[in-house]
Formats: structure tokens, C-alpha cells, sequence
């Protein structure tokens, strides 16, 4: 009973502190059910800042659901370049099209019917339904839970699901009327004050003088977090193909890692000088001269890539790339931040 005792004391703190100190976010402005939606899903795995440019520009381009449900993939992909895991955006697509025909392209406005929405899960359904309606329902994320555990002095592992479950659950007894500040104010409290990383702002924080690990010295052992993540590495050899003013780029299987998108020519393994060769001669192209273009490591959610890049200047093109000006492609194409390094190199 001690974590509800102390958490009851939230709602007022929070509310108020984000009424005060609340940043000013162009999906915060008229509370539309479809900009918060983008925002939460953009919002995943990314920094408010590096949203910003990316949302206004996914707004401006598709400022509606049926706009959304009718987009081509490429374009999609295009506005969604440099954000990284494009399942997110198909998924925006495939719940648009669902929503245009079973509500009109009017975005559902309970916390059971977001859920049932591809791509939306309780803390994006919960997120929108109190913000966009006030729907007393709790939006728990990394922030949320390291906010409440660090207050409540909880040593249990916000990595595993039941702990989530039961923060989730303890958070639903004390939802208050203005339920969408109080979600965006443990947001806004964890990502500004409350840092996963460093010393926290505690001297700022409205929680303070109810806060236990504050209060214990415990600040810097909470949250716990476990679990470990074990990523497959792989290594490729990245080719960076130049006909006269001309570059190469291929898309990706439709299945997988990276679907659809584009990218440089490349192949598993790091290749010895023969083996290049090799490679080069396969895909019918005359070689004029090869040279290091540098290495990469980039890492996915559950793979590690460490890339080496050769610049390769040709003589011809062949029918097995997409051979075209560097401005056209780039406009054009959906390359992902895994070849950035490399396409710098062009």
C-alpha cells in the first residue's frame, strides 16, 4: 500500500508543474487526435529534437488520415528517411486505411478501439486517448517508469513486462480528471529532469519531497534494468559505384530487415582484393579504379553491422542496379541511416 500511499500525491504535483513548464510542440497546439498520433509514433525510439523537422514535413505532405491512407510506399519511406525502423510508418499506413473505412477517416476516440489499431500499442493508445480526449487512462513508457520507480524506490526490473503491468495498473487507480497533462507531464518530467543518464534535476523536480530515492540516496541505482540485449553481428563489404557522374544504388527485398528501401551495392563478409574482383566481374562492370571508402558500425534493435566501403569508379553501367544522377536518387529514394556514413562518401 506504501507505492499507491505515495503515488496519490502525484497527480496534483504533476499537473500543475506541466502547466507551468510544459514546452511548446506543434502536436500539442489543438490537441488533434491524428498530429498526436504521428508524434507518438515518430516520438519512439527518437528524441523530441530530432522529430521535429520530420514531423512538420510528414504533416505538410499528409496532413490527414485519408491523405495517409492513400499514400504511395516510396513516398512514405521518403518522408520517413533518417528515422529508422520503417515498420513503424507501414504500420501508419496499413491503421489509416483502417481507419478511413471503419470511422470515416475519423480517428477512433476510445483507449480499446486505438489498441486494436496495427502499430498501436497500450502506450500509444494510451497516450492519445488522454490527450486527444482525456480518457483516464495511464501512457507508460521508458520515462513514466523510471519517474515512478525512482518516487516509490522500486527495485524490480522495468525491462520486464510485469513490471510495466503492475506500474500500469497502480498509475489507473490514480488517473485524474486531466488525464492527458498528467501523462504528458510524467513524459515531459522523465525526459527533462527526472534523466536516465547523469544526475538527474532534482533540485527542479516536483516530486522531490515526496520522491524515496531521493530521499534514501538511491537515485543512481533506479530504475533496474537487466535485461540484456545479445545482437547477431554481421559483417558486409559496401560498394560505392560511380559511372562518370552517375552512382548505383539497388532496393532490398520485400521481406526482412529493412524492407523495400534502398541502398548501396554490397555483400556479406569483408572481402579480400580477389574476392572484389571477383564480385565486380559478376555484376558486369568495367573497372577503371578501387579505393577504401572507410568503415561504418551500425546497430539495429537485435543485429550489429560493421561495414567496410570501397569507391569503385566504372566504365559502364549494368541493368542490375538503379544507376542515376546523386541529387535524383537522394530526392527520390529512401536510403536508411545505416549508409549515411557512406553516402557522404559520394
Amino acid at each position: 500500500m506504501q507505492d499507491l500511499d505515495l503515488m496519490k500525491n502525484m497527480p496534483k504535483l504533476i499537473v500543475k508543474w506541466y502547466q507551468q513548464n510544459k514546452r511548446e510542440l506543434p502536436w500539442r497546439k489543438e490537441k488533434n487526435p491524428y498530429d498526436i498520433w504521428i508524434s507518438e509514433i515518430m516520438l519512439q525510439q527518437t528524441r523530441i529534437e530530432a522529430v521535429m523537422g520530420y514531423y512538420e514535413r510528414f504533416l505538410k505532405s499528409l496532413p490527414t488520415v485519408k491523405d495517409l491512407a492513400e499514400v504511395n510506399e516510396e513516398k512514405l519511406l521518403k518522408l520517413w528517411e533518417g528515422l529508422g525502423y520503417y515498420n513503424r510508418a507501414r504500420n501508419l499506413k496499413k491503421a489509416a486505411q483502417i481507419v478511413q473505412e471503419k470511422y470515416d477517416g475519423n480517428m477512433p476516440k476510445s483507449y480499446e478501439e486505438l489498441l486494436e489499431l496495427p502499430g498501436i500499442g497500450e502506450y500509444t493508445a494510451g497516450a492519445i486517448a488522454s490527450i486527444a480526449y482525456d480518457e483516464p487512462v495511464p501512457a507508460v513508457d521508458g520515462n513514466v517508469l523510471r519517474v515512478v520507480s525512482r518516487v516509490v524506490a522500486s527495485k524490480k526490473d522495468v525491462l520486464e513486462a510485469k513490471t510495466k503491468k503492475e506500474f500500469t495498473e497502480k498509475l489507473q487507480k490514480i488517473m485524474p480528471k486531466q488525464a492527458g497533462d498528467f501523462n504528458e507531464g510524467l513524459m515531459e518530467l522523465g525526459e527533462r529532469i527526472c534523466l536516465p543518464n547523469g544526475e538527474p534535476f532534482c533540485d527542479k523536480c516536483p516530486l522531490q519531497e515526496i520522491c524515496l530515492a531521493k530521499k534514501e540516496g538511491l537515485i543512481a541505482e533506479i530504475p533496474v534494468r537487466n535485461a540484456k540485449i545479445k545482437r547477431k553481428k554481421e559483417q558486409k563489404t559496401v560498394f560505392l559505384l560511380e559511372c562518370e557522374s552517375k552512382i548505383a544504388i539497388r532496393k532490398r527485398e520485400s521481406t526482412g530487415l529493412l524492407a523495400n528501401l534502398y541502398e548501396f551495392p554490397n555483400v556479406d563478409g569483408k572481402l579480400t582484393k580477389k574476392e572484389i574482383e571477383k564480385v565486380l566481374q559478376d555484376w558486369k562492370l568495367q573497372v577503371k579504379s578501387v579505393e577504401k571508402a572507410g568503415t561504418h558500425h551500425h546497430i539495429f534493435s537485435h543485429v550489429e553491422w560493421d561495414m567496410v566501403g570501397f569507391k569503385v569508379s566504372v566504365e559502364n553501367v549494368n541493368d542490375k542496379f538503379i544507376w542515376g544522377e546523386q541529387q535524383e536518387l537522394w530526392e527520390k529514394y529512401a536510403i536508411p541511416g545505416a549508409f549515411s556514413k557512406f553516402r557522404e562518401k559520394m
